[in-house]
C-alpha cells in the first residue's frame, strides 16, 4: 500500500472538514494515509514546507495532498518544488494507479476532465472542496513542533475572521449567487435573506456584480473568483457565461432562477424557473422559513 501524506489544517481545536474530505480521498484510493497538522496557526510558510518535503521523502510517500483552501495552495506548491514534483491544482478525482496515483481535474472551463499522472517520484496536488467524502476522523495525528516551522523567510501570525461570521462560498454546503439581473446593490438584499433561511449559505456573486463594485471579490464564483461545489447552488439572474460555469458546474444540485428563458445558465441546471426574481426570491425566501420552521 503506497503512502499519502495528507495536510491537515486545524480550526479550534479540530480537523477542518476540508481536511477530513482530503484524508477521505486519500483512504478511497487505498493510500496508507499519514496525516500532518502543523503544531501552531503562527508559522512560516516556507519553514513548513521544507518540514512538509522531509517529511514526504523520508515516509517514501508516492503521494502529497492537501485540500485547495489559502492554507492548501500556499503550501502545496512550496512541498511540491521541494520534492521536485509538479502541482495538480483543484483536483476533483483521486485513484490509485499501480504503486502510485493519478487525479482528475477539469479542463478549458470544465469542458474536459484530465485524467493526469505525475512523472515525478511523489504527485502532489490539492483537492477541491465539498467534492469528497469526508472521513469521520483524520485517525493519528503527526504534529510539525520544533525548529524551524516559525523560524522562516516570513511568519503567518493569525487569519482575520470573515465579517459577520459568514460563510465563505467556497465551504458553504449552499451557496445562493446573484448577478446582473438583480439591476443595483441594494437589491442582493433578497440574496442575502434567501441565504439566510436556509441557515447554511453563503452569499456568492457573478463578476459582473463584483467589477460594478456590488459586492466583494471574496464572494465572486467563477474563473478568475473562487470554485465551489455546494450540495446546492442557486444562481439568480446570472446568465451563466463559461467563465461562470467554471467556478460553480460540479456542484452537486444548480437551480437557476431568470426571466430569460433562453439564458446559458438553464443548460446546466438541475431545475430552472423563468420568471421575476424579484417576485420569485421573497415567495421562495418565505418558503424555506417555513420548512425549516416545521422541520
Amino acid at each position: 500500500m503506497s503512502t499519502i501524506v495528507v495536510l491537515i489544517e486545524i480550526s479550534a481545536g479540530q480537523p477542518k472538514k476540508a481536511s477530513l474530505e482530503a484524508v477521505g480521498a486519500a483512504r478511497a484510493a487505498g493510500g496508507d494515509v499519514v496525516a500532518v497538522a502543523l503544531g501552531s496557526e503562527t508559522y512560516s510558510p516556507d519553514a513548513a514546507a521544507q518540514a512538509l518535503a522531509a517529511l514526504v521523502k523520508d515516509r517514501g510517500a508516492k503521494a502529497f495532498v492537501a485540500s485547495a483552501t489559502s492554507t492548501g495552495r500556499d503550501l502545496a506548491p512550496r512541498v511540491a518544488a521541494l520534492v521536485d514534483s509538479t502541482l495538480f491544482s483543484d483536483c476533483t478525482g483521486l485513484q490509485a494507479d499501480g504503486d502510485s496515483f493519478t487525479v482528475t481535474r477539469p479542463w478549458l472551463a470544465g469542458k474536459v476532465i484530465a485524467t493526469l499522472r505525475s512523472r515525478a517520484p511523489v504527485l502532489c496536488a490539492t483537492l477541491r472542496r465539498n467534492v469528497f467524502e469526508a472521513a469521520s476522523d483524520a485517525g493519528s495525528l503527526e504534529t510539525l513542533d520544533g525548529a524551524g516551522i516559525a523560524d522562516g523567510k516570513a511568519t503567518l501570525t493569525g487569519v482575520a475572521a470573515k465579517e459577520g461570521g459568514k460563510l465563505d462560498v467556497s465551504e458553504a454546503p449552499i451557496v445562493v449567487s446573484g448577478g446582473r439581473g438583480l439591476k443595483e446593490a441594494e437589491h442582493f438584499k433578497l440574496i442575502e435573506d434567501l441565504a439566510s433561511a436556509f441557515g447554511n449559505a453563503g452569499v456568492g456573486a457573478s463578476r459582473a456584480v463584483v467589477d460594478a463594485g456590488w459586492r466583494p471579490h471574496s464572494e465572486q464564483v467563477g474563473q478568475t473568483g473562487k470554485t465551489v461545489s455546494p450540495q446546492l447552488y442557486v444562481a439568480v439572474g446570472i446568465s451563466g457565461a463559461i467563465q461562470h460555469l467554471a467556478g460553480m458546474k460540479t456542484s452537486k444540485v444548480i437551480v437557476a432562477i431568470n426571466k430569460d428563458a433562453d439564458a446559458p445558465i438553464f443548460k446546466v441546471a438541475d431545475y430552472g424557473l423563468v420568471g421575476d426574481a424579484f417576485e420569485v426570491l421573497p415567495a421562495l425566501t418565505e418558503e424555506i422559513k417555513k420548512v425549516r420552521a416545521e422541520g
